[in-house]
């Protein structure tokens, strides 16, 4: 079997036309396939979960690299659909329900996401205040809810207004509290792509979409303002090279 067309490029891997409404995600050359193994065993521990992603079928060898065969999704991401469209407020009511379905879910058997913070924050070489963002993790409830670990539009399709989440490496369990603050971190703070066009457009969207986002979670800043904090102290550990 041949792969066809690209329906996506990412950081880690390129997504391929597959047969019978399927796609190949194909990990780039040298990526872990402990990671890959990872992302498959978490796609299928969430497959029956009461939330719209699309279905892993199987882990394969293709040309020297593995990769995932996935259902194919229609539609387009939401991140292409709001540069589109312009309508913020609307894809802020998109997130929010879509991300309403995923936390309402328990999980336990995944990494602990105060775990994942903490291994993160003692990795941040160039972090001064490293005791106390520790200090100030260890005063942070535990949970069961299922976290995505990567909320934010460019993981989610919408197709006839209907959403779809997708990417699942990062899934852990914690409070629900600290997926809306990674959501916040990825949509307002973090740096955009190099692929994104329009550059200029989208940042003006990041702190309007935030904020709308964050309304229609019921969530103020202030109640995540500590999550919010430890969560940009662990991303100098798990992206040393990010700016």
């Amino acid at each position: 079997m041949k792969y066809g067309g690209i329906v996506g490029v990412g950081n880690t891997a390129t997504v391929y036309e597959w047969e019978k409404n399927k796609v190949l995600k194909l990990f780039h050359q040298g990526y872990p396939i402990e990671s890959v193994e990872r992302e498959f065993k978490n796609a299928r521990l969430i497959w029956n979960m009461r939330f719209p992603k699309p279905k892993a079928y199987e882990i394969i060898s293709y040309d020297k690299q593995i990769g995932i065969i996935y259902d194919r999704l229609k539609g387009e991401s939401l991140l292409d659909w709001l540069m589109r469209t312009g309508n913020a407020e609307e894809c802020a009511v998109y997130m929010s329900k879509l991300h309403k379905q995923i936390i309402e879910n328990k999980i336990n058997d995944v990494p602990n996401y105060k775990d994942f913070l903490r291994d993160n924050i003692q990795n941040a070489q160039s972090l001064k205040e490293r005791e106390e963002m520790l200090c100030m993790l260890d005063k942070l409830p535990n949970g069961s809810t299922l976290c995505h670990g990567d909320f934010h539009p460019g993981n989610i399709f919408i197709h006839n207004g209907q959403t779809t989440v997708i990417d699942f490496m990062n899934i852990c369990h914690g409070h629900f509290l600290y997926d809306i603050a990674r959501t916040i971190f990825l949509v307002e703070y973090t740096p955009l792509p190099v692929e994104i066009k329009e550059k200029e457009k989208l940042l003006k969207f990041r702190k309007t979409l935030a904020d709308l986002y964050l309304r229609e979670m019921n969530v103020t800043r202030k109640i995540i303002e500590d999550y919010l904090s430890v969560i940009i102290a662990a991303r100098m550990g798990e992206c040393p090279t990010e700016k």
